[in-house]
């Protein structure tokens, strides 16, 4: 079984913030399963669903982002998952990419995502699939990238027009989740890891991981 896990706080009151887009991207692809996350193991509210022909269990944990390693290190012992890379894909937030940006990689530093090195501390290892949903401000015309505002900015109410936008960007992760499964991270990356601007044939370093 895949272990797909969407990292945020719990609470209504940062239901629709920029920290939370991997719960929302796990809600999304729960939607579109027809289930609800409303089973508890492993100190996260999960669900059963089958995705792209596999076995998945959704999960978004109730531990706060800053311990979500407790949640995501029980629930692949209790699922026996031996090799994370393999079947463990964890959906968060990137300030350092626009939002509307996407990117797949095989690996990592958690760059100052205190969720990521949560995981990565508590499964003793960077060697986890993740899918980076961009939640930054938008370049400036001249090219200019406009710094968010780091915490303050992550934990307020996206506006009206940034959640038009998310919208989008939630159906392709649950396309890069499921490109993961049938073609290979590879293939997915090759897909997945352009910017929205770029020609189709384009690619914006999917090498990277």
């Amino acid at each position: 079984m895949k272990l797909i896990v969407g990292l945020g706080n719990p609470g209504i009151e940062y239901q629709f913030t920029p920290h939370n887009a991997g719960f929302l991207a796990v809600d999304r692809i729960a939607d579109d399963c027809g289930v609800i996350l409303s089973n508890r193991r492993g100190r996260a509210l999960t669900a059963k669903a089958r995705l792209a022909g596999h076995e998945v269990l959704l999960a978004k944990p109730e531990t706060y982002m800053n311990l979500s390693g407790l949640s995501v290190a029980a629930l692949v012992q209790e699922l026996e998952i031996e090799i994370p890379s393999q079947d463990l894909i964890v959906l968060y937030d990137e300030l350092a990419f626009s939002l509307g940006r996407l990117r797949i990689s095989a690996n990592g530093r958690a760059n100052g995502h205190n969720g990521v090195k949560s995981i990565s501390g508590a499964l003793g290892t960077e060697e986890w699939l993740r899918i980076r949903i961009g939640v930054g401000k938008p370049a400036l015309e001249d090219g200019r990238e406009i710094k968010a505002g780091g915490k303050d900015y992550l934990l307020a109410q996206f506006r009206k027009q940034e959640l038009a936008v998310l919208d989008e960007v939630l159906d392709r992760a649950k396309g890069a989740v499921e490109a993961v499964m049938t073609e290979g991270v590879s293939a997915a990356m090759n897909r997945f890891n352009r910017r929205p601007e770029d020609p189709e044939s384009g690619s914006d370093g999917s090498k990277e991981t």
